[in-house]
């Protein structure tokens, strides 16, 4: 997999994944640096969208200010390396808990193919009669499992989430999370964009503090649509990499999925695309411009 973009000096690099690389601060603090890499099925594709770790970090902080009365968040300082200026935050160390907190409003991707299998999400019984991007009776929490890289997250049961971290903690992040997208459901929707889903992660302070951390309601966490456009029993045009997912699977990629074989390059056309979409929800939540 990509390993950190650069070396920073002074600093020690201590974990890559998809799209951030983790740095430890001579205090012990941690930077957590936003990339531009991009990844789709598994795969880490090229060349990288530009400005991409800029927007999914601008938005996080934007959003951390909108839920600072509901939850704390990990960011302590945005006084970065200037070599990273702009896409890295300096943030708490936190004792991380093991579960992908998933609200959702709408029934789409892994929770539709679960409903479609099963009648329910994550354990949660649904009506009858739902199809992609069906409106859902009230959000429902749907917890996964945190997955290695290049495997797949998990949908589970809230009773396994018990089961793993206790039901006391199982329950205040259930609350806190649909706390959470009721808030952030709420923001977009007066901008005319529907929260069909997101994801969020958290962690503890030694003294037991639920903090929000990593990011949260970016395009990469988070499916936002715009709401003059939803029409359930389709797929929905939605503001994130939905469009390199699509180019992938088209006739016009040339690629097969299970071919084994790797993605192929990403063309001028379909990176450009892709750097509006992000740059349209960002500007279009927080009602700036960006840069």
């Amino acid at each position: 997999m990509n390993g950190p973009q650069q070396v920073l000096p002074g600093l020690t690099h201590l974990h890559s994944g998809k799209v951030r690389d983790l740095y430890e601060l001579p205090d012990g603090h941690l930077l957590m640096v936003a990339s531009d890499r991009v990844s789709a099925y598994d795969h880490m594709l090229e060349p990288g969208i530009p400005d991409k770790g800029a927007v999914l970090t601008s938005m996080s902080l934007w959003w951390f200010e909108q839920l600072a009365d509901l939850v704390p968040h990990h960011v302590l300082s945005t006084d970065v390396p200037e070599q990273v200026r702009g896409r890295a935050v300096v943030c708490e160390r936190l004792a991380m808990y093991p579960v992908e907190c998933v609200a959702r409003g709408y029934l789409t991707g892994s929770g539709l193919a679960d409903y479609q299998a099963t009648g329910a999400t994550c354990g949660v019984a649904l009506p009858t009669g739902l199809v992609d991007g069906s409106r859902l009776p009230e959000p429902i929490f749907t917890p996964a499992t945190k997955a290695a890289y290049g495997e797949h997250d998990e949908n589970v049961s809230y009773d396994a989430v018990q089961a793993s971290i206790g039901a006391p903690i199982a329950a205040e992040l259930r609350r806190v999370t649909m706390a959470i997208y009721e808030r952030a459901q709420r923001v977009a929707h007066d901008r005319g964009i529907l929260l069909a889903d997101t994801k969020l992660e958290f962690g503890h302070r030694p003294d037991g503090t639920v903090v929000l951390a990593d990011e949260v309601l970016t395009p990469d966490s988070s499916r936002f649509w715009p709401a003059d456009r939803w029409q359930p029993g389709r797929p929905q045009p939605s503001y994130d990499k939905q469009y390199v997912r699509d180019w992938l699977t088209s006739p016009a990629s040339g690629w097969q999925r299970d071919s084994g074989e790797p993605p192929p390059r990403l063309p001028d056309e379909v990176v450009q695309q892709t750097r509006q979409r992000y740059l349209d929800v960002y500007e279009r939540l927080t009602g700036a411009p960006f840069r």
